[in-house]
């Protein structure tokens, strides 16, 4: 049994990652904190886990977390670095959800995320949590940087077209759309249902967050930096992203994009790439850690269009970081994660 330490348990993320671990069977979550909801049933605040979790929130320490084989970071940027170091010196595997090892250029990420990183040295060491990358490094390592949601939906619509130099690197655009749980539970005026029903906004235009993220993916996939250009939407729906990724093939003559995708993510088990035509919507990857994929070609131009949906809190964070889990302890990796999308 993988005992399973969570810190930040009262966000989205957090709570997902009791959902899916609830029904785990190889996995047991031994400590969870919160240092304001110290003392409280998870069960309490979250009803519906009544019956599947007995355990309350504790206050982050590092005896009890040391004694997990496993610990989730489901914190805000700036946490994980605080509290890593100390783990992984004691043996601890630990998966961060948030963005402190996910991007490799360190001065890069103190400008994007405005805060000064206490423990350089463990990026480098860190892999970056996106499995249909980094699988078999996922398998030994102990320090994984999930993949952003955004980043995760991204890249992979764009990575069969990268890797084998079909589309110019230079001309990429990314036009997504997430619901506002992407945005977070703490309390804003602009997450209010009446700021966000019957409404559609872009944001981050001049620059987002995980806009490095994706150009590194990126630019790894194509083994050459990348121009991109990503504009992230701000949609009236609680879960999901669709992605809608631009890019301008090099030679139109005879693409074969159908079977360049069905061979990439052919052995892929939560990457689901639909028949030609098909328009994949974020229903029906519900609570799911399934990122569904289709690839056109309007009119048969030299411009190919992939729409890319996942479930921002399943596989574009904690569905992937349980997925991750299986990886690193030699579980089946759909273990805990074969649950259907919720329709309607």
């Amino acid at each position: 049994m993988i005992k399973v330490g969570i810190v930040g348990g009262t966000g989205y993320t957090g709570v997902e990652l009791l959902r899916v671990l609830a029904n785990h069977p190889f996995a047991k979550v031994e400590v969870i904190t919160s240092r304001s909801e110290e003392g409280v049933l998870v069960a309490d605040m979250y009803p519906n886990l009544r019956g599947h979790l007995d355990i309350g929130f504790t206050v982050p320490d590092i005896e009890t977390l040391a004694a997990c084989d496993v610990v989730f970071f489901a914190t805000p940027h700036g946490v994980a670095m605080s509290m890593a170091p100390e783990l992984i010196d004691r043996g601890v595997r630990v998966i961060d959800l948030g963005a402190d090892f996910r991007i490799k250029d360190i001065p890069l990420w103190e400008k994007w995320y405005n805060h000064t990183h206490t423990c350089p040295e463990l990026v480098e060491k860190a892999v970056y949590g996106l499995p249909e990358v980094n699988r078999e490094a996922i398998r030994t390592a102990q320090l994984i940087g999930c993949a952003g949601c955004y980043p995760t939906a991204v890249q992979l619509g764009y990575l069969p077209l990268l890797e084998k130099g079909w589309v110019d690197h230079r001309r990429l655009i990314a036009d997504c759309k997430s619901g506002v749980s992407g945005a977070g539970r703490g309390a804003s005026v602009g997450a209010l249902l009446c700021e966000t029903s019957e409404s559609m906004k872009a944001y981050g235009v001049p620059g987002h967050r995980h806009l490095p993220e994706i150009r590194q993916g990126l630019a790894r996939a194509a083994n050459k930096p990348v121009g991109l250009t990503f504009v992230p939407h701000l949609t009236p729906m609680i879960r999901g992203i669709h992605a809608t990724l631009y890019s301008v093939l090099k030679d139109p003559v005879d693409s074969g994009l159908q079977e360049l995708f069905e061979a990439r993510y052919a052995n892929e088990p939560f990457v689901d790439v639909m028949p030609a035509g098909s328009h994949p919507e974020t229903r029906s990857v519900k609570g799911s850690n399934v990122c569904r994929i289709s690839v056109h070609r309007p009119q048969n131009d030299d411009t190919v269009v992939v729409l890319s949906v996942i479930d921002n809190l399943v596989k574009g964070a904690s569905g992937q970081a349980v997925q991750i889990m299986n990886i690193m302890f030699d579980r089946p990796e759909n273990e805990g994660l074969t649950q259907v999308a919720l329709m309607p």
